[in-house]
């Protein structure tokens, strides 16, 4: 078998799902999360009721 002398340097995508992003997804939900739990409390009923 053969190896290759050289190894291709792939580039990353600019779009698409990374972890970097996923990191910063989950992290903006937890906040807008806490901050809805917040607004709740303070407010004394739930923002979904009908």
């Amino acid at each position: 078998m053969l190896e290759p002398k050289i190894v291709p340097i792939r580039k990353k995508p600019r779009y698409g799902f990374h972890a970097h992003t996923e990191n910063l997804n989950g992290r903006l939900a937890m906040l807008g999360f806490f901050a809805l739990l917040l607004v709740e409390t303070k407010l004394g009923h739930g923002l979904m009721n009908w």
